[in-house]
């Protein structure tokens, strides 16, 4: 669950820290009932310091997604592959990822850290702090906007002794690689989080503007769902079904 997905469909604004963690967490109930797989989840900074930490882990767990990231910028925070970001010092980012280790019920719950130290304290910087969070008790790790393929083949080599994420969003600063690529320099977690947005949004804008031309929905009738396969597509068979039981 995107954050910057979150922020775009929700709020129609971009990913700069607009979103509160209640809008977070109803979006993540909403995701994970529509769906039998796991869902991991942007937690963007933990919401505060390292005690907000402790009770956004435990709000997210009950939420029933299978685990978060937490990033070490200052709040108000913004997308990754946004110029202008800040991050906190080392120090307080090590324990808010120590306080969410700690505030877990469940062992399987995952904490992902974010570190975007790459682009305003530079690579060996992020990679040391990659290491320190590591090292605090973090189940995996996320360098964010690592802008060549060098970088990331020295994070996977520095870092092999832990599950690594790999962000694969489209007109960011890391190089678009393909899987088997992603796969052979060892990332254990590959996210494209920002595919289907992009695909649904230049959809709505093409049909949008056949509409306007046309004056009606017809020359988009056959690149478009039909209304009963839609239907389908969100449960109403299983609506169906639940009304002949107990009507």
């Amino acid at each position: 669950m995107t954050g910057f997905g979150t922020a775009a469909s929700l709020l129609g604004r971009p990913d700069v820290g607009l979103l509160s963690v209640s809008e977070m967490l109803d979006n993540a109930r909403r995701v994970v009932a529509a769906t039998d797989l796991p869902v991991v989840a942007d937690a963007d900074t933990g919401y505060g310091n390292a005690i907000n930490v402790i009770r956004t882990v435990q709000d997210y767990e009950r939420t029933g997604v299978a685990g978060i990231h937490i990033e070490d910028q200052v709040t108000p925070k913004k997308c990754g592959h946004m110029e202008g970001k800040e991050v906190v010092s080392t120090e307080e980012f090590v324990a808010k990822i120590s306080a969410a280790v700690s505030a877990r019920s469940n062992p399987d719950f995952v904490i992902i850290a974010r570190t975007d130290a790459r682009a305003p304290l530079g690579f060996d910087a992020a990679l040391d702090r990659a290491r320190q969070v590591r090292d605090a008790g973090a189940d995996v790790l996320f360098v964010e906007a690592l802008t060549g393929e060098e970088e990331l083949e020295t994070v996977a080599a520095e870092l092999s002794d832990i599950p690594l994420v790999f962000n694969w969003a489209e007109g960011g600063k890391t190089p678009p690689l393909p899987y088997d690529r992603i796969v052979e320099l060892g990332f254990a977690m590959v996210i494209m989080p920002i595919s289907t947005l992009l695909a649904a949004t230049r959809a709505m804008q093409t049909a949008l503007a056949k509409i306007r031309e046309a004056g009606s929905p017809l020359p988009i009738l056959d690149d478009i769902p039909a209304f009963g396969e839609f239907t389908d597509l969100i449960g109403l068979p299983e609506i169906n079904d639940l009304e002949q039981r107990f009507s």
